[in-house]
């Protein structure tokens, strides 16, 4: 957004006043979904499957007069619970953060100085400036425009645009709609020009908070990780219960006690139940979500963190992105004549070039904003100062803006003692030369002087000049009487990550596709510079417009560099890209960006120069607009992938020993091993380790240098799922040969289950250290930090201990003092189950 002299003549409030009004009137923001209390958190706790079942064994032990084995269950159901809640807030926090980010901004004036600030800090009083591709952030009185219109749809239901008029800072807002009304509405859209607004009302007291009409995205639905997990945990859940009736039977008749067969019945379908799975899955994705954040990427729908695993595309904007948007203005031809600029060297520019210089200035915004109008600027006031070339008192009449059908924008001037008009035009060249209508022999020397500039990755500009009337200005630039001047040559250096970060990408079998508006021949350059895979395939974007759907799917496949596109045409390019399967993130920060956004598998939008409506529409919002970080983000979107991996696979692979052991004891009349204390006690163990510990670990060593995930690959496909289950049934296989080993030496049953359930704690630890990674041994992830698993595992075996030595706690248990001979057989068959697990690992 370029701030004018007409919006300078504006102060706005100091920081002070914002401040007071601030504290006095509150956030400017509509009340948000209202948060869970805490109560409504612990009653929804407590209705879970493994807090029902806990209750329930409660009330059994209760029934059977067993007082303390109840009060140890029910009490622990406040630990479970707490630990539940614990993560929640853990992943409302990161949740929060994220919201934080994404606060909606606005650029105000404060002190006569712009400001960028979160919307919900605007006050009334502000004076906030606005552009093309805003949303408004308050209700306000404009106090001056140029071509300025708004989309008022939501407020109205009128889909056509509304044009704006200045006003008087004391009018009273009308009812939204209408023309040359002088008042904008909090959440309505600036579709073109701009404009400069006092604010009047905020939050609450705009037209959108008292017809109580929240400016909120579109509900989405389950997204297809959650889908596949919510159906697993049915199938399961299914399984459990059915068989928690079976044991429950089989117990009653076969021993007489029906209510102990019933604990066995609970304690097997707490050990079958998996409700750990949807809570890996949120909180994976949201604590994934804001690491990502802190990497300068702000991910705005979780489902875009599931296919940035599988993206195989990105097509990305050249300027700012891969190269820095600093322009600088480098080179200056006239007539064939040519002028390096050298700043190093302030020597005065050359009498013939005074004349481009001073029109290129003209044509652009007084107080540039724009990296190339700044870098005119910077060159006129340097090498034109004290000279009549620069024009301070002149006053702007009207603008002629840039269009797709027109790649050229005109300013119109009157100077103070002039009769007529000063037309100074700047754009594309090839749109400068079919202002000035130029004859062939000269618009070839153009376009020659054009790719020589633009081989040498310059951007380039035309310039042409204009003196019209007096009298009506036409209502388009054809009509003025251009001659063309001369042209202007911008370098943007590439920036330092980017070579590194599309090679990462490439070893990840990503393919980057870059698109500019720029000419082939610095397009070309810029490729070649950053490491494309084929800089010099090159589609135009009038050749793109040639091509029908399927001759663009054919030529998507090998070109790698998009020239002289517009925005419209990248909507085009997502949809040839998917139809030959590939799964495309697509950046873009205009207007025009946001159907292709949406389009696209992953939309990126740019955050520090992109619109509020390009925001809206994408999935992830680059913060800082470097192509590095979407590398990083893909990175971590992998590491979130693979860790959710891991903590489900360790789950699925937990869960069956632990229902064998469950299952076992009853269907050949063993002394029963698990009591619904073991198996929370074992909880208390799952449930951080499949969360705290795997989301922690760090990303794998080949994480870039595999090719993406299959997109419909589930997330615990095939192959996933029969390793977890032949880790599973190998510590299953181990602990029912020691059991059986116990029973045959006679062992009594508190002792037989202290042994037995110890080792089972063992392999459990044992399944967590060879989980934490799919490429490295169980000795390499040793020396990876990870604090949560040590935490998790000392606290695990202090309490087995305590459970083991202390008569109490040891009652609670059912256990007998293990004798050293014991200590060694659960030694060695924690031991061999992590062997047998390593070995399982190298297998796939």
């Amino acid at each position: 957004m370029t701030i004018t002299a007409e919006m300078r003549a504006f102060r706005g409030l100091t920081e002070d006043e914002a401040a007071a009004r601030l504290r006095a009137a509150g956030p400017n923001e509509l009340p948000s979904a209202e948060r869970r209390s805490l109560a409504g958190l612990v009653a929804e706790v407590l209705f879970e499957p493994m807090i029902a079942l806990l209750v329930a064994c409660g009330a059994v032990y209760l029934l059977l007069g067993d007082v303390r084995e109840a009060a140890v269950l029910l009490a622990s159901v406040g630990v479970v619970a707490g630990i539940t809640l614990y993560q929640h807030q853990r992943t409302e926090r990161a949740l929060d953060a994220l919201r934080d980010l994404s606060s909606p901004r606005a650029l105000v004036l404060r002190d006569g100085v712009e400001r960028r600030i979160a919307g919900r800090d605007v006050v009334r009083g502000d004076l906030v400036v606005l552009s093309e591709g805003d949303r408004v952030p308050a209700d306000g009185i404009v106090l001056w425009c140029l071509n300025l219109t708004v989309d008022e749809s939501l407020l109205t239901g009128e889909s056509a645009p509304v044009r704006k008029a200045a006003g008087d800072p004391a009018t009273v807002p009308g009812r939204p709609g209408g023309d040359d009304s002088p008042a904008v509405y909090s959440g309505t859209l600036v579709v073109g020009g701009q404009g400069l607004a006092c604010v009047t009302a905020t939050g609450l007291a705009t037209e959108l908070g008292r017809i109580g009409k929240p400016l909120r995205g579109p509900a989405t639905g389950a997204t297809r990780l959650e889908r596949e997990i919510r159906g697993l945990v049915r199938v399961l859940a299914a399984v459990g219960l059915a068989l928690c009736a079976l044991v429950a039977v089989l117990y009653g008749f076969a021993r007489g006690a029906w209510l102990e067969g019933v604990l066995a019945g609970l304690a097997l379908a707490m050990s079958v139940m998996p409700e750990e799975l949807p809570v890996i899955l949120t909180l994976f994705l949201a604590i994934g979500a804001w690491r990502i954040a802190r990497r300068h990427v702000l991910v705005r729908r979780m489902p875009a963190l599931e296919a940035l695993g599988a993206t195989t595309v990105l097509c990305v904007d050249k300027t700012g992105t891969l190269t820095e948007n600093r322009m600088a203005l480098r080179v200056l031809t006239v007539a064939g004549a040519r002028h390096e600029v050298d700043d190093r060297d302030p020597a005065p520019l050359p009498e013939r070039f005074h004349r481009l210089l001073e029109f290129a200035v003209l044509a652009s915004q007084r107080s540039a904003f724009d990296p190339m109008e700044r870098s005119i600027d910077a060159l006129a006031r340097s090498r034109l100062a004290g000279t009549e070339h620069l024009h301070e008192t002149w006053r702007l009449e009207r603008e002629y803006p840039l269009s797709p059908a027109l790649l050229a924008m005109s300013h119109v001037w009157r100077a103070p003692r002039g009769e007529g008009w000063i037309v100074a035009a700047k754009g594309a060249p090839e749109a400068i030369v079919d202002l000035c209508h130029l004859d062939s022999a000269r618009t070839q020397a153009v376009a020659a002087e054009t790719a020589g500039l633009a081989a040498r990755g310059l951007r380039v500009l035309a310039v042409a000049a204009a003196v019209f009337g007096p009298g009506a200005l036409p209502a388009e630039q054809h009509d003025f009487p251009f001659e063309l001047l001369g042209l202007l040559g911008f370098a943007d250096p590439v920036r330092p990550t980017a070579p590194a970060a599309v090679a990462e990408c490439r070893r990840a079998g990503i393919r980057t596709v870059m698109l500019t508006g720029d000419y082939p021949g610095t397009a070309r350059t810029i490729a070649a510079q950053v490491g494309l895979a084929a800089p010099a395939a090159v589609l135009a974007g009038d050749e793109l417009a040639a091509l029908d759907d399927a001759a663009l799917a054919a030529r998507v496949e090998t070109v790698d560099v998009y020239a002289r596109i517009l925005p419209e045409q990248k909507l085009r390019l997502v949809g040839a890209l998917q139809a030959r399967g590939e799964v495309v993130a697509m950046t873009g920060d205009g207007v025009n960006d946001a159907p292709a956004l949406v389009a696209a598998d992953v939309g990126i939008a740019m955050g520090a120069r992109g619109t509020d409506v390009a925001r809206e529409a994408a999935d992830l919002v680059l913060l800082d607009d470097d192509f590095s970080s979407i590398a990083q983000a893909i990175r971590l979107g992998r590491r979130v992938d693979d860790n959710i991996r891991k903590g489900m696979a360790y789950v699925m692979a937990v869960h069956v020993p632990i229902a064998g052991l469950a299952l076992m004891p009853v269907a050949l009349a063993w002394p029963l091993v698990l009591f619904p204390v073991h198996i929370l006690f074992l909880e208390l163990i799952i449930d951080p380790a499949c969360t705290i510990v795997f989301e922690a670990e760090p990303e794998e060593l080949d994480v870039m240098d595999r090719p993406p995930r299959p997109p419909a690959e589930p997330v615990l496909g095939r192959r996933t799922i029969g390793v977890a289950l032949a880790q599973g049934a190998l510590a299953f296989a181990l602990l029912t040969l020691l059991l059986w080993g116990t029973v045959h030496a006679g062992y009594g049953a508190d002792r037989a289950r202290a042994v037995v359930f110890t080792a089972l704690v063992g392999t459990n630890v044992a399944l967590i250290l060879t989980n934490r990674s799919t490429t490295r041994g169980t000795l390499a992830t040793l020396r990876v930090p990870n604090a949560a698993l040590w935490r998790v595992v000392g606290a695990a075996f202090a309490v087995l201990a305590l459970a083991l030595v202390t008569p109490p706690v040891r009652a609670v248990f059912g256990f007998a003092v293990p004798s050293a001979l014991d200590v060694v057989a659960v030694a060695g068959t924690a031991l061999a189950a992590l062997v047998g697990f390593e070995a399982l690992k190298r297998l796939r």
